[in-house]
């Protein structure tokens, strides 16, 4: 079996929100297992996730969860999620999509290096690249 590198993201209470709205624009199948499933008295967190799992026609994969009472959840910018590739429809169809409720730092646009490109934090405060490779 060949290894992989796969983002993990941590919510605070709204992994299954993102997670949802991540597989509309993405497609996929979700998973997502509680706390509950695995705690029966897992109490106020019970409903929330402890790991979800979304895997895409385009071989994505995409892990979070909630951060559970006692840990620390602290946004960042030292981790940003890239999607790149020469399927310029898609890619723009993504963008579209992901972009919703999202601040754009950077509009999608052919850049100096002749890809289109372009980044924004999505609504759930996840950093995002997007690069489609001009031919």
């Amino acid at each position: 079996m060949a290894s992989k590198l796969n983002p993990y993201l941590n919510f605070d209470g709204n992994a299954r929100e993102a997670m949802e709205f991540y597989q509309s624009v993405l497609g996929g199948e979700l998973l997502v297992h509680t706390f509950g499933d695995s705690m029966p008295d897992a109490g106020d967190i019970g409903d929330q996730v402890m790991h979800a799992s979304l895997i895409t026609e385009a071989g994505y994969t995409i892990f979070a969860s909630d951060t559970p009472p006692g840990m620390t959840r602290t946004l960042g910018t030292s981790v940003t999620i890239s999607i790149s590739g020469d399927e310029t429809e898609l890619l723009r169809s993504y963008w579209a999509g992901l972009t919703a409720g999202a601040e754009i730092e950077m509009p999608l646009e052919v850049q100096m290096w002749g890809d289109e490109y372009g980044s924004f934090t999505d609504r759930y405060g996840i950093p995002w690249m997007v690069n489609i490779t001009v031919s």
